[in-house]
Order: C-alpha cells, then sequence, then structure tokens
C-alpha cells in the first residue's frame, strides 16, 4: 500500500500551479487525441473549465484570449487546435521585457529632496514680480524646514541663502537680502492630532460670542 503513495515531489511539474494538477492532467489527455476534432472537442471543454475556476475574469478584455493562451502554455505549445486567436509564439510569450529605467538623481543636499531643484528651476523660469519673490522666500524657508528635520538643530538664514544660490546656480540670490526666515519654532511647530485648535482656544471662542450675543 505504501508503493502506491505519490508525491508531489515526483509528479509532473505543474507549469501554471494555480489551475491544478486535474486540469494539467486534462490538457494532457487533449495532446493524445488522434484526430484533430477530438482535440479541438476536449480544448473547449478546458477552456470551459478554466473560465469557471475564475469568474472574476470574465469582465476583462480579451478574457477567452488569455484563457487560450495558457491553455498552450500548460501544453508546453505542443498541441494541434483550432484556437479562435491562433497559436501564440513561444518565443514571444517567454521574453523578457526590457529593464525599466530608474531615474538616478544624486543630488548634493539630500536632506532637501529631489523636488526641492524642480521648485528651483520653476522659480527661475518666472519674470520679476512680487510672485516670483514670494515664491523664492517659500522655497527657502521649505528648505530650512528640511534641513532642521536632519539636523534637529538650529541653522542660520545665511546657510539657507548660500545652498539655494549654489542650488540655482547662482540665479537665485538671497544673501544680502534684509527679509528674516521663518524661526525654527514656527516651522517645526506640530499641529494638534486633528489639526484643529487647542481646546482652550475653542473656549475662549465660545466666551466671546456668548459676550457678543445680544439679550431680549
Amino acid at each position: 500500500m505504501i508503493d502506491d503513495l505519490e508525491y508531489n515531489t515526483e509528479r509532473e511539474h505543474l507549469i501554471i500551479p494555480e489551475y491544478g494538477r486535474h486540469l494539467q492532467k486534462m490538457i494532457n489527455y487533449a495532446k493524445t487525441r488522434e484526430t484533430k476534432e477530438e482535440r479541438d472537442k476536449v480544448a473547449k471543454a478546458i477552456i470551459s473549465v478554466m473560465g469557471n475556476l475564475q469568474p472574476h475574469l470574465r469582465d476583462v478584455p480579451d478574457f477567452q484570449h488569455k484563457l487560450w493562451d495558457q491553455l498552450f502554455i500548460m501544453a508546453d505549445f505542443d498541441i494541434d487546435v483550432d484556437a479562435p486567436y491562433g497559436q501564440p509564439s513561444k518565443e514571444e510569450i517567454q521574453a523578457r521585457p526590457e529593464p525599466l529605467k530608474y531615474p538616478q538623481s544624486h543630488p548634493k543636499y539630500r536632506f532637501y529632496g529631489n523636488n526641492i531643484k524642480t521648485m528651483i528651476d520653476v522659480a527661475v523660469s518666472w519674470d520679476e514680480g512680487e510672485l516670483k519673490e514670494a515664491l523664492t522666500y517659500t522655497i527657502a524657508n521649505h528648505m530650512k524646514k528640511c534641513f532642521l528635520n536632519w539636523n534637529k538643530d538650529t541653522v542660520e538664514d545665511a546657510v539657507i541663502f548660500d545652498h539655494l544660490y549654489e542650488l540655482s546656480n547662482g540665479k537665485i540670490n538671497l544673501k544680502n537680502s534684509d527679509e528674516d526666515l521663518s524661526d525654527a519654532n514656527s516651522l517645526m511647530r506640530t499641529k494638534s492630532k486633528y489639526g484643529g485648535k487647542s481646546n482652550s482656544n475653542k473656549k475662549s471662542n465660545k466666551k466671546k460670542y456668548s459676550n457678543n450675543r445680544k439679550r431680549y
């Protein structure tokens, strides 16, 4: 009795394990049919079973096309049947896609992030005026906040201005500016849990509204 036991390690390798061994045996059986009419009949029955195993794919475009391709794959492309979409090429199915090219950016000041250079380039492209000045100081304050997140210590505005001058290739110069950036406490101030005002502010507001209420 022990000699009749079968182990998966001794069985045939499953090309697409998701369909199970019984479906693989059905495909192997279809390959052994002598006439093409028989093979076509069995192949269509197998496609029907494969569709029932994946009902969530019924609304996917080219669902039947995918099933026929999988049938040829599990048959190792060695089955002679009339598929409605033709027999796929083994080389095409097994071809490896081209490797993706990931952007390689190595900024000098990594604690500012990769997007800061894009923001600076946008500011440089703007015409001189109040909007460009506001954007420039917004970028500088953002750089200061990033620096404090990385260093957890104070930083002089002159350091931020020097870095901004360098990253903009000398096109943004705030070194002689009389305006200071936001202080570290205001930049690093955390909001409350729900992003609203504290309870004390809410109480004071309620009191203020009650005092202004008209009496009749």
